[in-house]
């Protein structure tokens, strides 16, 4: 398998592809018995099993929130694999009682430090809340960068809002990268697609799209041909996976459609497609 391609982001190397975490600690967007499905499954044996599969494929960066389970696999694969882990964290903060302690964003970013990570990303309900959009800005973005960059770690903004990157361009701010949510279903996007996509497109730094297959609605064929086929060169695409077989067939569709292939993945088998294979 080809070594995934990659990008740079705020000086450090990363893959174009990340590991997202939303299917091994149940966050499915489905239903509270798939979200309890996905948290009875997911050991940390069965998260670290997929995580060395991206690992091995050159996929060596994850997202999340620095959950125990997440972080603990993810060492484990990194032991199996001699490949380090890139963390992209995404914190998140009570908005309301930090307008008067500031002290509370700042243990949330030295727990980011604390768990190794390299980018720290104020989570959506952090980000939207601060988002001011009468005035056109986000509202304490300089008190938040300001202790990130003094930790030695690299911020961004990961936001549901397309608005995100527009203001935070506009108003200059200290982020390297935006986390947005970027699908060919419009699954939880504030906007129509076509609008999203020119939001990323002129965004002045790379974008981690989030959230490729809708939460599952999407097959993975059509949900990576469009994100891949519709962001820039320096973007990237994160996907979560339940199974290290789902982690390798999501790794080897994107390499064909990144490389301009007809995908030739073994497809599912059912009694009622018997006709089509003579």
């Amino acid at each position: 398998m080809s070594e995934f391609p990659r990008t740079v982001v705020g000086g450090v190397s990363m893959p174009r592809l990340i590991i997202g975490s939303n299917w091994f600690l149940g966050y499915s967007h489905t239903s509270l018995a798939q979200d309890r499905f996905i948290k009875s499954y997911q050991t940390r044996k069965n998260i670290a099993d997929i995580c060395t599969v991206f690992l091995e494929a050159g996929v060596d960066a994850i997202m999340g929130m620095g959950d125990p389970l997440m972080m603990d696999a993810a060492h484990d694969a990194e032991q199996r694999t001699g490949r380090k882990m890139i963390f992209v964290l995404t914190p998140s903060w009570d908005t309301k009682a930090a307008m008067t302690d500031q002290g509370i964003i700042a243990k949330a970013v030295d727990g980011c430090l604390e768990k190794g990570g390299t980018f720290v990303l104020p989570h959506q309900n952090v980000t939207d809340a601060l988002t001011d959009k009468r005035a056109g800005i986000i509202r304490d973005l300089d008190i938040i960068t300001k202790l990130i960059r003094e930790r030695g770690m690299i911020p961004g903004l990961s936001t549901h809002m397309p608005e995100v990157p527009v203001y935070a361009d506009r108003q200059g701010a200290d982020v390297e990268t935006y986390i947005q949510i970027y699908n060919a279903e419009g699954f939880l996007m504030q906007i129509e697609i076509d609008w999203v996509q020119r939001m990323i497109r002129d965004a002045k730094k790379p974008v981690m799209t989030i959230k490729p297959l809708a939460a599952g609605r999407l097959m993975p064929i059509v949900g990576l041909a469009f994100v891949w086929n519709t962001i820039r060169d320096q973007d990237m695409v994160t996907i979560g996976c339940t199974t290290p077989d789902e982690a390798k067939e999501c790794i080897e569709l994107s390499l064909d459609l990144l490389e301009r292939r007809m995908p030739d993945n073994e497809l599912q088998y059912t009694r009622s497609k018997a006709s089509l294979r003579g």
